[in-house]
């Protein structure tokens, strides 16, 4: 997958690499803004049982 974004982005090397890091770190936002959110209530980790 990594080659295949290498080799389809347009470009000097410098280009592609900040073409890259600017894409992980939107996916990155994207993923703490709205999916980990939205994901959160379905997981089992909320369900503490320490004092009980």
């Amino acid at each position: 997958m990594y080659g295949w974004l290498w080799r389809h982005l347009p470009g000097p090397a410098a280009v592609r690499v900040v073409t890259l890091v600017v894409a992980a770190f939107v996916v990155l936002a994207v993923c703490f803004l709205w999916v980990f959110p939205a994901v959160a209530p379905f997981m089992p980790f909320n369900e503490t049982t320490v004092g009980e």
